[in-house]
């Protein structure tokens, strides 16, 4: 019991000697005035920035505004925190004392995490780290304590091969390894939103720009995980050597798909919203592209995956690249008894009032909805049926089948008949032949 009364009477004394000491009254000057500087510095910048003090509108890059906006909760505890660390040095160098300051300091961080929470983040995985990770190393800061504690867990330590690694290695590769991650996705997605919305670059232009982004955010983010970790960096040479050996020989086909995706976004020979027909006769609309396939949607719901590499080493037809207005031919038979003259200008008519198909006197002659005569068949005379239209002919613009109902209506209703196939068969008998084999 005495010991505890000793321990008391010792903390009193150090403490009413602090407190009447007057590098801890220059502590509480030198925190106050801090702390005013910081929050009217604070209001300074939230008055100045305009993203800070409206509402965002309506627009491009909303969410990553609103973002920003809701991070001006943040201004002045983060002023507050950074002047309270210049005010640290201050302190030291004037008064030898500092203890104070840093736990103010500290408290201002806490204040800092705490708003981070409450304004900015939605992530609730993030969230909880923040709230069981970020919250605790403020307050072991605020009370003097976080350097004992890295210490500690750095003292224990195990070896792997040539690599040492402590406890707080670990930790600290976790936490960072996890928000480093948590932050390369958020940027890659926002910058490549980004990208995509600048109407001065073309698609395959801003397509290229996208893709070459999302890989240098995965590259740096690695090689600051390495950092963190303790590796040094000079060992990727080795490593990146065995990766060639690799792309050599395991991965030559991921590596060509790769480069050939490369080529293809450079080239710009195609482009997002393109209809791709293959040489095995598979079509569908370039709805994806993407450093190793590209992905066609056809018009029944279905994905076709395409390696990059299949656009370079073989040939392809581009419907819509350059041109989307397509000619389609329509061809039926008629009989040989049909009036011509008279079924020419049905059959123009008919085509050329369909809202989809291109007609008109500003239409170009040789586009306007034509007839003619193909082929003479055994049965009738093949007619053919040609006219132009924007996009391709099925989907949402389907045209052939529609004008196919309306030219059957139309001959159906000026008598014109579609012949079926005929065939004359004449017999005839050798009567000679005949009575000499009845006797």
């Amino acid at each position: 019991m005495n010991w505890l009364i000793e321990r008391y009477e010792t903390a009193w004394r150090t403490i009413s000697a602090e407190l009447s000491s007057t590098e801890f009254y220059v502590q509480v000057g030198i925190v106050a005035l801090a702390v005013v500087v910081g929050w009217m510095l604070g209001a300074y910048i939230l008055y100045r920035v305009r993203l800070f003090r409206e509402e965002p509108k309506p627009g491009a890059l909303e969410d990553l505004r609103w973002t920003l906006h809701r991070a001006g909760a943040l201004v002045q505890p983060v002023s507050a925190a950074v002047v309270l660390g210049i005010a640290t040095l201050i302190s030291e160098s004037s008064t030898g004392e500092v203890w104070l300051v840093k736990a103010a300091q500290g408290v201002a961080l806490i204040f800092v995490v705490y708003s981070l929470i409450k304004h900015l983040l939605q992530n609730q995985k993030i969230i909880a780290l923040v709230k069981w990770i970020g919250l605790p190393v403020a307050i072991l800061y605020s009370l003097g304590w976080l350097s004992d504690v890295t210490e500690h867990l750095d003292s224990i330590a195990f070896t792997v091969g040539n690599i040492k690694l402590s406890v707080y290695t670990i930790l600290r590769t976790l936490v960072f390894g996890f928000l480093l991650f948590w932050l390369g996705r958020l940027s890659n997605v926002t910058g490549k939103r980004m990208i995509r919305t600048q109407q001065a670059m073309d698609p395959g232009t801003r397509e290229v720009a996208a893709k070459l982004f999302e890989i240098a955010v995965f590259v740096v983010i690695f090689l600051l995980l390495l950092n963190i970790m303790g590796i040094d960096l000079t060992a990727l040479a080795v490593f990146g050597g065995a990766l060639g050996v690799g792309l050599g020989f395991g991965l030559q086909q991921i590596a060509s798909n790769f480069i050939s995706g490369i080529i293809i976004l450079l080239d710009r020979s195609l482009t997002i919203g393109d209809y791709i027909q293959l040489e095995d006769g598979r079509a569908g609309t370039l709805r994806e592209l993407s450093m190793r396939s590209a992905t066609l949607e056809t018009y029944d719901g279905k994905d076709i995956m395409v390696p990059n590499e299949r656009f370079i080493t073989t040939s392809f037809t581009n419907w819509t690249h350059n041109n989307k207005q397509q000619r389609y031919p329509i061809n039926f038979q008629v009989a040989y008894d049909t009036d011509l003259e008279k079924l020419f200008p049905i059959l123009r008519e008919v085509v050329a009032s369909h809202p989809k198909v291109m007609s008109g006197d500003d239409i170009p002659f040789e586009m306007r909805p034509d007839a003619e005569i193909a082929k003479f068949e055994d049965s009738g005379i093949n007619i053919l049926v040609e006219f132009w239209m924007e996009g391709i002919d099925d989907g949402e613009h389907r045209v052939g089948g529609d004008l196919l109902l309306m030219i059957w209506q139309a001959l159906k209703a000026n008598g014109i008949v579609i012949p079926f196939p005929q065939r004359v068969v004449k017999v005839t008998t050798d009567s000679k032949t005949d009575t000499d084999k009845l006797v």
